[in-house]
């Protein structure tokens, strides 16, 4: 156990103890805190917006009421991808989104959500962590405003859902295609359009034709959104996002005035989500794919493997070339390779070897390995 953990851990009590003592309670009573936050997700997108609004409520909990948080879905009081200028400004004092629709900004924003043939989940809250990342984000986000932590995430995502299956490079002259982040960029050298529309828009966008093919995270989102009834074709695995991590953000003025224990309450409601929402996407992608396969027949098609290996060469170029930005995308991106590069050996001897296995003997599932 590190230092780290442990002083957590000490914190976290000294927490509980100070809100337990009757000494301590006027004090603590004192400067009451009201907050709003804005999401990029609609409201009735149970998992993002259900994640976003326990870590309100968590900070309300572990604040013992004296900071209330208000949340509003994207769409409610301003549009999905304006929240990290919201919060910037101080309009706000905190969002949950998903930092890479900010590359604008930085490109460099990517590695804090999910890069293309990057870390997993698990290796991303990793390098967050003890690689680096943390430090890294908080240089970037300060520029702006902002200071933000990890809070949930989707994990592996699909690779997408498609008129036809993609069977060889040339298929991608005909898309135009939602998807986000470096992986549109994948997408754009090899021929692609690709756009970035918000959630709550995606249905209108294809039905519209402005798109005709997407990707949003996994099966349990998909089939909230009908996705199964609209496009024929549910490709596998996704290459662009492995590891998509969700942030709440807060306005650095605000954070810089916060004090300790405060600081502590925001950071353990987000940390609290990192385990919540990242276990309900699992557990839910898994039951939704299997009601998508029961109730509409959906059989996830294998992107094949010509294919892949061309994405995978491409996406290694692009995410590569963030170095090439400023000292500031070299240094993201150089931490964020060594920390994948040491991690090797042991995904593939531990977690890549015992599916593999596990798969084979179970005969449930095709191995992905």
């Amino acid at each position: 156990m590190t230092d780290t953990r442990i002083n957590r851990r000490a914190a976290l009590g000294a927490l509980a103890a100070t809100a337990a003592a009757p000494l301590a309670a006027p004090a603590y009573a004192q400067g009451r805190l009201r907050w709003r936050m804005a999401t990029s997700w609609p409201g009735d997108l149970a998992l993002l917006s259900g994640g976003a609004a326990r870590a309100a409520a968590n900070i309300a909990a572990l604040s013992d009421g004296r900071i209330e948080v208000e949340v509003f879905p994207a769409g409610t009081l301003m549009g999905a991808f304006d929240v990290h200028d919201a919060v910037g400004n101080g309009d706000i004092e905190l969002y949950h989104t998903a930092e890479y629709y900010f590359q604008g900004k930085h490109r460099a924003y990517n590695f804090f959500t999910s890069v293309p043939l990057g870390l997993l989940m698990t290796e991303q809250h990793g390098w967050l962590r003890y690689g680096g990342g943390q430090a890294l984000w908080d240089e970037l986000n300060a520029q702006h405003g902002v200071k933000s932590v990890a809070c949930g995430g989707t994990g592996v995502q699909m690779g997408g859902w498609f008129e036809q299956p993609i069977t060889s490079m040339e298929d991608f002259q005909s898309l135009t295609m939602r998807i986000p982040g470096l992986g549109g960029a994948v997408l754009r050298e090899l021929g692609a359009n690709t756009v970035v529309t918000p959630a709550g828009d995606i249905v209108e966008a294809l039905f519209a034709g402005d798109i005709n093919a997407l990707e949003w995270v996994g099966p349990a989102d998909d089939l909230h959104f009908g996705f199964p009834k609209l496009l024929a074709t549910y490709m596998y695995p996704g290459f662009q996002e492995p590891g998509t991590v969700s942030a709440m953000g807060i306005t650095k003025r605000v954070w810089d005035n916060l004090d300790d224990r405060d600081r502590l309450i925001f950071e353990t409601a987000a940390d609290m989500e990192n385990s919540q929402l990242c276990s309900a996407y699992y557990g839910g992608n898994g039951l939704a794919l299997s009601q998508m396969q029961r109730e509409f027949g959906t059989r996830p098609t294998r992107v094949p493997d010509a294919v892949f290996d061309r994405l995978a060469e491409t996406s290694m170029r692009v995410r590569g070339s963030v170095a090439d930005d400023d000292d500031y995308g070299r240094r993201v991106v150089e931490s964020f390779t060594a920390y994948q590069d040491a991690l090797v050996d042991w995904t593939a001897d531990s977690f890549a070897n015992y599916f593999a296995r596990r798969d084979a003997r179970g005969g449930a599932y095709e191995s992905l390995f």
